[in-house]
């Protein structure tokens, strides 16, 4: 294993201090490192927190800032954060406005947000995304897990939240954001998490992982190597079986080792399997946004959209990670 760190019992906390140093204009640490908020709160607006394990940047902390999160609870790397994270993260952001988790359907983040909401006496309200198609159980999660439409979640509601509406119609737009998307992705190799040292998984050089999960979990099957259209043409059908529009935001992520001028030739391909069948593509994003560490692979994610939500995805936002309109 070959990663740039001093040691791995150290790596999360000194990412962490630099990454609030790289971006101290829109983001400072918590206490104790417990969790990452907006260096510059907005008075009298319901706050979006969410969080996760690591290895999974830029999502969260990087999508803090105007138009999107309050604050973000990081984890050890593809582990859960505790409750005592969610505490202190509402209590530095909470102004009594509210608060609305964002939460990824695996069980311990699950398990830990609920528990910090039941710990807290203030007003919280979650919304659980689980936007991934490829498979209904996997081991880190109990139904379809979340995925990079967390992000698409993340955008919308933080620009409804933004514009003051209340906690009540931002859990009912995150809801209707989360079944208005879907998501598969597939891996061409594994990741290494610090601790363990070793690959999760073993690829071939001539197989693929299609419907591989952001942990590296397993995903519907392992088949051989196939052109990026022939990938396309699997997970495209699986992505539109249940979407409820035909306009949609089109979103290919990178799994963190995959260039971005693949990335880009997964898009041409994705984009023409969905206009095939009738889509129309009205918005789109394509980078490494919810990673998998080093894992090469991508994800394809489409939300059907609205006149509503097409309005909020093109609102300013200011984030380490995305930012356009300010």
């Amino acid at each position: 294993m070959k990663k740039f760190m001093n040691n791995v019992d150290d790596l999360l906390a000194e990412s962490l201090d630099g990454f609030a140093d790289a971006h101290s204009d829109i983001v400072t640490l918590g206490d104790d490192r417990k969790f990452v908020r907006r260096a510059a709160l907005s008075p009298g607006k319901v706050a979006l927190i969410s969080g996760g394990g690591t290895g999974h940047e830029p999502l969260h902390a990087g999508l803090i800032g105007h138009g999107m999160l309050d604050a973000a609870c990081p984890g050890q790397v593809f582990t859960s954060p505790t409750p005592d994270q969610m505490l202190a993260a509402a209590e530095a952001v909470d102004d009594g406005t509210g608060i609305l988790f964002i939460v990824k359907n695996y069980e311990g983040d699950v398990m830990n947000f609920e528990m910090a909401a039941e710990m807290s006496d203030r007003e919280i309200m979650t919304v659980i995304t689980n936007d991934d198609v490829a498979v209904e159980t996997s081991t880190f999660s109990t139904g379809r897990r979340g995925v990079a439409g967390t992000l698409v979640v993340e955008k919308i509601v933080g620009a409804a939240a933004e514009a003051g509406r209340s906690l009540a119609d931002l859990k009912v737009l995150g809801d209707r954001v989360n079944a208005a998307t879907r998501s598969m992705g597939v891996a061409l190799t594994s990741c290494t998490v610090p601790a363990a040292g070793t690959p999760t998984f073993t690829l071939a050089d001539d197989e693929m992982e299609m419907g591989v999960g952001i942990h590296g979990e397993p995903g519907r099957r392992r088949v051989p190597l196939e052109p990026v259209d022939a990938i396309a043409e699997e997970m495209v059908p699986a992505i539109t079986a249940e979407l409820p529009g035909v306009d949609v935001l089109l979103f290919v992520n990178g799994f963190g080792g995959t260039p971005l001028m693949e990335l880009y030739l997964m898009y041409h391909a994705a984009r023409a399997s969905l206009e095939e069948r009738g889509f129309r593509i009205h918005r789109s994003l394509v980078g490494n946004f919810v990673t998998s560490l080093e894992m090469a692979g991508c994800s394809i994610t489409a939300t059907s959209l609205d006149d509503e939500m097409t309005g909020l995805w093109d609102a300013p936002v200011h984030t380490p990670a995305l930012r356009w309109g300010m």
